[in-house]
């Protein structure tokens, strides 16, 4: 039966691919004359000892592919924000070594502003307040790490993760800080070890920053290095070479992708990783609007990627993923090819057991908003997706039902090692009380909501998508013009959508700046003045949450720079990505049923009920359905286990039909002979 996720990623595809990608060495250079120099008994000796060398070397490789299977572990984010010190770090490590290392949970990450000092005035888009070297990079606050002080960094806090038998992780951000741009700090040559210096000119942080290109929802925070310059590429370069030096086994790249992509960047990272003799997994993160589209980009460089904005615990972000993790799979995204081994789509972070809420300081402290049955969906679909699993509640409360469910066998097998996932369509369903009173006339089930109003929306998409396609220049009188939206599914006597057209603010007179930002638009809406199209966020988005364009005052940022492309194509110089004009359905919240379905390593199939409806539901499917999935599977000869319930269904007849509870889930094992 073929596999549909791992076809190209076969383990001995995947070794050959990872050798490939090695340095030679320079021993076979030097065998020949040794082994001419000694007797035939001392060449046999030799050869041996080399063909020893070389399996062990040969396992010792391979022992280090990146993200084999979706990789897992924890994250401080949903339980601390950004505000957790070294001590409670580490006790959550020691927890996750005791409780969760067994069943494959085996990274500790500490998520993002590590090196913001936890005082009056500090929050997460606040300016001034971080601690960074003489070279401009980002350095523990040490009052909240004492071990970072004289320099260590994180070098100590690494190694006491490593005691624990874990693995170490933290988060970055894209390119500079602005505070290092403000402070003007030298960039480091890592191969001198003193300023960089190209053309006579010593490299200042001024001289990489882009400030039109900061970090759309922490513009304070950050913003991306010009990667066409050395002096940039040496400052990502002096970045990572530390990280390594740290110890660091995970790194987790923000503000890099979905609406605020910055490919160069993710390129040149990759390249830098892939080039350390330490292997680091790399994963980017949010992804706020990816598609597959532009997830096939970057799926080779990394080894995860983020494809929602960040998810909460409420059932609005758990049902937005239902779509894009369809999506994904349908692209043959899981388990792709990717840095030094596979790369997988990650639908972000578990909010189960004990929270914070997002971008606050310090508490309040809560347990996860989500009923048991919403936890069980969310847990059985990112592990029918394959996605990674990162638990995010405070290992130091964790409740038994919390742990019975993050470390359930069964969900775990099905992350690791199942394959052929993809959504099932073929399932009806009708509520429970129209079932008693009615009797099984079931509804096939439909993607499309009735009864609801359409809307409008002004949004980004990948530029490589034919539906961005659409956009023309409409001349209103000598000197006006309109950027107009060509609706391709309506009348031709349907008025089009347009904006009206000028010049860009600039904030710089550098020759090279005009003329990087030269023939770029600003766009306005009907009586705005003032107001230009623009793509940024002023906060993380949650999943279920769809970045859309808006209108804010005029500013010199390319968030609101456009470029109106011959195709048809309206690019944003911020994103890359390309504006378009979407219709969706007005109140249409999430609703209706789906399933899932996988084949597991011994040739069993899994197959998942949701249930997203606010009512308990009747959801089922026939063998005849079940053979469209699988058709080299006689599901006539298979018999069948609920998971959740323990029920055992016994021989598959007709179909199988389950009551499943409002936003809940029914996982099925079926074993055919």
């Amino acid at each position: 039966m073929p596999s549909t996720d791992d076809s190209d990623t076969s383990p001995e595809k995947l070794k050959l691919r990872y050798h490939r990608r090695q340095k030679p060495t320079k021993m076979s250079s030097r065998v020949p004359q040794t082994i001419s120099n000694t007797s035939d008994a001392m060449n046999k000796l030799i050869y041996s000892f080399i063909f020893i060398v070389f399996v062990f070397s040969s396992e010792r490789v391979l022992s280090e592919i990146h993200a084999s299977i979706p990789p897992r572990g924890w994250n401080s984010y949903d339980s601390f924000c950004w505000t957790i010190s070294e001590d409670e770090f580490l006790q959550n490590a020691q927890l996750i070594s005791q409780k969760l290392h067994a069943h494959g949970y085996e990274y500790a990450v500490v998520d993002y502003l590590w090196y913001r000092k936890l005082v009056p005035g500090a929050y997460v888009d606040s300016l001034g307040f971080d601690v960074i070297d003489e070279w401009g990079r980002m350095s523990p606050d040490p009052r909240r790490w004492p071990s970072s002080k004289g320099g260590k960094g994180f070098k100590e806090v690494a190694k006491k993760v490593h005691d624990m038998g874990l693995k170490f992780g933290f988060h970055i951000m894209r390119g500079i800080s602005t505070q290092a741009v403000n402070a003007n700090t030298p960039i480091l040559d890592i191969t001198t070890g003193k300023a960089y210096t190209e053309a006579g000119k010593v490299w200042h942080a001024k001289d990489i920053g882009l400030k039109e290109r900061s970090c759309g929802w922490m513009k304070n925070g950050f913003m991306s290095v010009d990667t066409t310059l050395g002096a940039g590429r040496a400052f990502l370069k002096s970045l990572y070479h530390q990280y390594a030096e740290w110890d660091v086994d995970f790194l987790k790249h923000d503000c890099v992708f979905g609406d605020d992509f910055e490919l160069s960047e993710i390129t040149i990272v990759s390249e830098i990783l892939e080039g350390l003799n330490r292997p680091i997994l790399y994963s980017l993160s949010p992804g706020t609007s990816a598609t597959p589209v532009m997830a096939q980009q970057v799926s080779t460089l990394v080894n995860m990627y983020r494809v929602t904005g960040d998810d909460w615990d409420n059932w609005g972000d758990v049902a937005a993923h239902f779509d894009v993790s369809r999506d994904f799979a349908a692209a043959s995204m899981i388990g792709g090819g990717g840095l030094l081994g596979n790369s997988w789509p990650d639908l972000d972070m578990l909010p189960l057991g004990w929270l914070t809420d997002p971008g606050v300081n310090v508490g309040p402290h809560r347990l996860s908003r989500l009923t048991l049955d919403e936890q069980k969906t969310q847990m059985t679909l990112w592990s029918m997706a394959r996605s990674p699993l990162m638990f995010g509640g405070d290992m130091r409360k964790l409740d038994d039902e919390t742990y019975r469910l993050i470390t359930n066998p069964t969900l775990l097998e099905i992350n690791s090692f199942s394959s052929n996932n993809k959504e099932f369509p073929y399932i009806t369903n009708t509520a429970e009380f129209q079932f008693l009173k009615q009797g099984p006339h079931f509804q096939t089930r439909s993607l499309k909501d009735t009864g609801a109003s359409e809307k409008l929306i002004l949004g980004l998409s990948s530029c490589h998508d034919s539906k961005a396609k659409g956009w023309f220049v409409r001349v209103v009188d000598a000197d006006l013009e309109q950027v107009c939206w060509r609706w391709p599914s309506r009348s031709k006597n349907f008025e089009p959508f347009c904006l009206y057209k000028s010049d860009p603010l600039l904030q710089s007179d550098e020759v090279t700046y005009r003329e990087k930002y030269r023939g770029k638009l600003h766009l306005h809406a009907r009586n705005r003045d003032g107001f230009c199209f623009d793509t940024s966020s002023k906060r993380k988005l949650t999943s279920k949450e769809h970045k859309r364009a808006s209108f804010f005052p005029c500013r010199p940022d390319a968030n609101q720079m456009w470029e109106l492309n011959s195709n048809g194509t309206l690019v944003n110089s911020y994103s890359g990505s390309c504006a378009s004009i979407k219709e969706t359905k007005a109140n249409a919240g999430p609703g209706g049923v789906r399933s899932w379905i996988a084949t597991g390593k011994k040739g069993e199939v899994y197959l998942a009920y949701f249930n997203l409806n606010t009512s308990r539901t009747i959801i089922s499917t026939t063998i005849s359905n079940l053979s469209k999935a699988f058709p080299m599977i006689n599901f006539g000869s298979c018999s069948c286990k609920e998971v959740w319930s323990g029920k055992d269904y016994g021989s598959l007849q007709h179909s199988l039909s389950a009551s499943v509870e409002s936003h809940g889930v029914a996982l099925f094992i079926l074993t055919c002979s």
